[in-house]
């Protein structure tokens, strides 16, 4: 039986990690879950919204789900998710962006993956006052780095049957930099030659998604360029709610979803758990319960596409306890 930890943060996190947690048992797959807390609701009792025994606690199991955690503002905390990626090396944040029946867009042939660098670039957070004037920010590109995530995006490729992997950069204008990330794709993809590459610069990147979003399968970016590319594809999709996220590392990977703790709804019981979930049958993949995740994943779209019981954000009226419990059902409908 595998151990996972399972971060259930705060806001709405503890109500859809219970709705997730419920579905993944129902399946049938046999998950140890190490329960850690985190956020604003422990800062009063341990003086962070990460305590150091959840760090701790993911260097044990390896791997993690964890649902949205509140980094309070103006009160002096880094970032709960900046913090776990420096802490354990999660060097990949990885979201795929796929269609769903049920869920109306302006597209229906969306099936691409964002890979994003996720420990360097102007997030390295190394800036400075100048003057009362003027600031600096520095952006940090190394080749190790570059290295590590072109290859982490050809294995991604390789792994599931994806054809083409593209690079995104604006090395047209940062020369030294983004031209340092792209040599180091082209150097990775001469040891993938059944895998198709090309490169596109960042703006007309965005242009194309837009436009005609189905020319992209794999991604891989920088880092700044990936954050807000990964949240123009989720609006590709129908937005945070449906939007899975991984932040994955040589040892260690945190799974979970894109949106926030969205406080205002707290303890309603009318959150969607749809992202927590979809962080969760990556999660299953990762650890090679592909049959557990294929058969949550079937559940989960055939319950969005019959649109019967469905939460108030996808349209519906159910709360987060029917939507789980009409998900547990569709898994145990056989075909005929």
């Amino acid at each position: 039986m595998k151990k996972v930890t399972l971060i259930n943060g705060d806001g709405i996190g503890p109500e859809i990690t219970d709705a997730v947690v419920k579905i993944i048992e129902a399946s049938g797959v046999k998950i140890d879950w190490e329960l850690q807390t985190a956020g604003a609701d422990v800062i009063e009792q341990e003086g962070t919204p990460l305590p150091e025994r959840v760090i701790d606690s993911i260097k044990r199991n390896k791997v993690a789900l964890k649902a949205p955690v509140t980094t309070p503002i103006g009160k002096g905390f880094r970032s709960v998710n900046v913090q776990l990626r420096k802490a354990l090396d999660l060097y990949s944040n990885l979201r795929p962006c796929k269609n769903i029946d049920g869920i109306k867009t302006r597209f229906d042939n969306v099936d691409l993956v964002i890979v994003r660098e996720n420990t360097e670039d102007l997030y390295a957070g190394i800036e400075r006052q100048v003057d009362e004037d003027h600031a600096e920010s520095i952006k940090t590109i190394s080749r190790e780095a570059s290295l590590r995530i072109a290859k982490f995006a050809f294995d991604y490729a390789v792994k599931y049957g994806r054809k083409k992997v593209t690079a995104v950069t604006k090395a047209n204008i940062c020369k030294l930099t983004d031209g340092l990330f792209l040599n180091c794709c082209r150097e990775i993809k001469e040891q993938y030659p059944n895998i198709e590459y090309n490169e596109i610069l960042v703006d007309n990147a965005c242009m194309q998604l837009v436009q005609k979003p189905e020319q992209f399968d794999v991604m891989v970016l920088p880092n700044l360029y990936g954050d807000i590319v990964s949240d123009l594809c989720a609006g590709l999709i129908g937005g945070l709610g449906v939007a899975q996220g991984a932040n994955i590392g040589k040892d260690y990977a945190v799974f979970e979803p894109v949106h926030g703790s969205a406080p205002d709804i707290k303890g309603q019981n009318k959150a969607n758990p749809t992202a927590l979930l979809l962080s969760a049958i990556e999660m299953l993949k990762y650890i090679d319960e592909t049959e557990y995740a294929e058969k949550i994943d079937k559940a989960l779209r055939k319950t969005l596409k019959e649109g019967k019981v469905l939460t108030a954000d996808l349209g519906g009226t159910a709360t987060t306890t029917e939507f789980r419990d009409e998900i547990i059902k569709n898994l145990w409908i056989k075909k005929r």
